[in-house]
């Protein structure tokens, strides 16, 4: 009996301030039926975004049984706060055929690939270092000195592009999500 095909899971990464989160939500609103992994997080809510929607945001306590229980496909602490990807929920989409899109940092697209190998790395690289100088500065959103984490990661981050499958530079949203549409497509 030949084996089922199955979608592969696809694995956007890149560093901070990339626009991942911008261009996903460009492709998903044209195609909702691309599933985004929801990512548990013990960092406190930005404005606008919602449990459940943007995170699952839970306590330090929540986070620690989470990875205890092995119910975290990868996890990883970056700028103070964990971030994890429930596991279950993505192998159940995987195993019901569905195109199933993960938006996380290096360091969980690594232990991605270590547990599902057939995985599809995706690197969404800045079209400059400056570009991404002046995305991470212009957010609003941080300290000076989580902006200089940031920063700090994000050349560790670029020096692992080559680990990726695939590179799409962000140029614009448009057609980057384009691309990564036409890459989550693919079986």
């Amino acid at each position: 009996m030949a084996a089922e095909v199955r979608p592969r899971l696809t694995v956007l990464s890149g560093p901070s301030g990339v626009g991942k989160s911008t261009v996903v939500a460009h492709m998903r609103k044209a195609h909702p039926e691309v599933w985004l992994s929801v990512s548990a997080t013990t960092r406190k809510p930005r404005p606008g975004e919602r449990h459940g929607v943007q995170y699952f945001f839970v306590s330090d306590e929540e986070f620690d049984k989470l990875v205890a229980n092995g119910e975290l496909l990868e996890w990883a602490e970056f700028a103070g706060n964990r971030y994890g990807t429930p596991r279950q929920a993505v192998l159940d989409r995987l195993t019901a055929g569905e195109p199933v899109l993960l938006e996380i940092d290096l360091q969980g697209a690594r232990q991605v690939k270590e547990s599902l190998p057939d995985s599809r790395l995706v690197f969404l690289a800045p079209p400059s270092w400056d570009e991404l100088v002046r995305r991470l500065t212009g957010r609003g959103t941080e300290s000076a000195k989580v902006i200089e984490r940031r920063l700090a990661a994000a050349k560790v981050e670029l020096a692992a592009e080559s680990e990726f499958d695939t590179t799409l530079v962000n140029t614009s949203v448009e057609d980057v999500a384009r691309e990564l549409l036409a890459l989550v497509a693919i079986a």
